[in-house]
């Protein structure tokens, strides 16, 4: 019977004594698992993972002020890899991040070192190793029905319907409340017959029966001053 190979590891942490730490209890699993590189800075891992192809890459959170969630696509680029999160944060919203970004696993810095091995073979396996209120917050995320979209205004919608020459005679309605159509007329370059088949379009697109309601709803709706645009 053949012994299966080694569960090849990364180890990615900015604190010397937890990377010694971790290496140490590595090589109390062998050989069950290796380290096949131990780094400090995320620019060197993400060249090793591409270079080693580690089947699991063990990667802290903070480096040295570096956020490393962000650079989980990479490490995990090679199709190889997996990204476990060894973490000193209970921060949500990032450790959610992690897991968006294709991370598999988290794993807090308090951890028992048989759980850390446990963990470890979990996500080599191909595990999702998560805690309930994670898992809770991810799920959360997922279900979460879709915000409605805002009804349309339905005089937004009418409105829209009147061309410019249009909005401005409404405004010059409006700002000659009572002059005859004659004279409206006059100021916008019209015949009085013109002015009237206007008038017969804007009283249907805009649902009003008279010059009294055009002049109400113009008011109620902005539409007493014109559009600044060129016809």
């Amino acid at each position: 019977m053949s012994m299966q190979p080694p569960i090849r590891v990364m180890l990615v942490d900015d604190h010397k004594t937890m990377l010694w730490g971790l290496e140490k209890l590595l090589e109390e699993a062998h050989p069950l698992m290796e380290v096949v590189a131990s780094v400090s800075d995320i620019d060197t891992a993400v060249v090793l993972s591409g270079s080693l192809r580690p089947d699991i890459v063990v990667l802290d959170v903070d480096l040295d002020g570096v956020c490393s969630v962000d650079f989980v696509p990479a490490l995990v680029a090679n199709g190889v890899t997996r990204a476990l999160m060894f973490s000193g944060t209970r921060d949500q919203e990032m450790l959610g991040r992690a897991v968006r970004n294709g991370a598999r696993g988290v794993i807090g810095k308090e951890a028992a070192a048989q759980q850390v091995i446990d963990t470890i073979a979990r996500v080599h396996r191909g595990e999702l190793c998560l805690d309930q209120a994670l898992l809770g917050s991810l799920l959360g995320a997922l279900i979460k029905p879709a915000p409605v979209p805002a009804a349309p205004d339905p005089e937004a919608a009418r409105i829209a319907l009147l061309t410019l020459k249009e909005r401005k005679i409404v405004a010059m309605m409006v700002d000659g409340n009572g002059a005859l159509n004659k004279t409206i007329a006059q100021r916008a370059f019209i015949s009085e017959q013109t002015l009237r088949n206007h008038l017969t379009s804007i009283y249907s697109k805009l649902d009003v029966a008279n010059r009294l309601e055009l002049y109400v709803y113009a008011v109620k709706n902005g539409l007493a001053t014109p559009m600044n645009a060129d016809e």
